[in-house]
């Protein structure tokens, strides 16, 4: 097995177990085993546990980005259907057989307030989506307030949706965000 192949197992097994089961209840030797490499193996790749949630994280970043930007780009040219498009693809992430909340939410709870790291990740990424929402509102011609007001809408509903077992937090969220998208954008 490559050390490529070795990293892949370790990431994907930890990524499942982590996700399923929490950051701290998950350990090394758990991990090994779910993995397929051995305990030196594992090591020589990432040192610390640490080391591999942060990769980690950095996998679902890049999974988040690519899901939601190709649901936003799927919606079309109209902004206003590309900002509620970020609803939509909140609702299909939320009815999905494993969806067990935002992984970095998880994370921040489980280890923000004595893992300093974990915590510049997870709010590295919470910016990020401000941003993006940020991007999307600018579209619309309305006043830059209304990313933060649709990003804490949709912050929410993943909180919500993980709490309750409800994908219809996003239902939920999209008609508010509808709301406050036609009070705030500009009418010709």
């Amino acid at each position: 097995m490559t050390e490529d192949d070795a990293r892949e197992r370790i990431l994907s097994a930890a990524e499942e177990l982590y996700y399923r089961k929490g950051y701290a209840a998950v350990g090394m030797d758990e991990l090994r085993s779910a993995a397929g490499v051995s305990l030196r193996r594992l090591y020589s790749l990432f040192p610390a546990k640490t080391d591999i949630v942060t990769a980690v994280l950095a996998r679902k970043h890049s999974q988040w980005e690519a899901g939601l930007s190709g649901a936003v780009a799927d919606a079309g040219d109209d902004p206003r259907t590309r900002l509620l498009a970020v609803y939509g693809y909140l609702e299909n992430w939320f009815c999905a057989d494993d969806f067990r909340g935002c992984a970095f939410i998880n994370a921040f709870g489980e280890l923000g307030g004595t893992n300093r790291e974990v915590a510049a990740i997870v709010r590295a990424h919470k910016a990020s989506f401000q941003q993006y929402m940020a991007e999307l509102v600018a579209a619309t011609g309305a006043p830059a307030a209304l990313a933060a007001q649709l990003s804490i809408l949709a912050e929410g509903a993943q909180s919500t949706a993980a709490i309750s077992a409800d994908p219809d937090a996003a239902v939920h969220a999209r008609r508010a965000a509808e709301v406050l998208i036609d009070a705030a954008v500009p009418h010709s």
